[in-house]
């Protein structure tokens, strides 16, 4: 993680060189105060957007926190559609596209999915439970497993077939 904070500001001259490149671009391309109110009129639309955003993500938050059921797929939702918001009100062409395309279904659902794993991978398997439900895993069964009464060995099942049965609480180490 302290690597990734290192490389932060050059990140950012990057993409600060890469958005005037693309607006002086633009400029040739249509002109100069076409570019300028595209630039105006996708930051007004982002901060439109970052209010509606906001507000819609509390009030899900609260419904599921009210219905019972885990946050985590209305929270993941509204920071992916804030942060979309965000690079939108964000002056620049490539920060605008980016927004758009968290704001837009598809990669809205993508991004979502993204945050998912990616919080499922840095907090434990009983926090993720909390948050986005239970979890569904595919279990591979390689070899019969004896019973520990002594009983016959449990039959084997097609690999990837889903068994009904008892839940057995757990973590899925590699």
């Amino acid at each position: 993680m302290r690597r990734g904070l290192a490389l932060l500001p050059v990140a950012l001259l990057a993409l600060a060189v890469v958005e005037i490149t693309v607006f002086v671009g633009v400029v040739h391309a249509l002109g100069g105060l076409a570019a300028i109110l595209l630039l105006l009129a996708s930051s007004i639309a982002g901060l439109a957007l970052l209010r509606r955003e906001g507000i819609r993500g509390w009030r899900a938050f609260r419904d599921a926190a009210q219905a019972g059921r885990p946050p985590g797929e209305q929270v993941s939702n509204s920071l992916v559609g804030l942060a979309g918001a965000l690079l939108l009100a964000v002056p620049g062409f490539v920060s605008a596209v980016a927004g758009l395309l968290l704001v837009l279904p598809p990669g809205r659902l993508l991004a979502r999915r993204g945050v998912a794993r990616y919080t499922e991978r840095r907090v434990g398997s009983a926090v993720a439970g909390d948050l986005f439900g239970p979890r569904h895993v595919r279990v591979h069964q390689a070899d019969p497993v004896d019973d520990p009464d002594g009983g016959p060995a449990a039959p084997r099942t097609p690999a990837g077939q889903i068994v009904q049965g008892d839940v057995v609480e757990g973590e899925i180490i590699r």
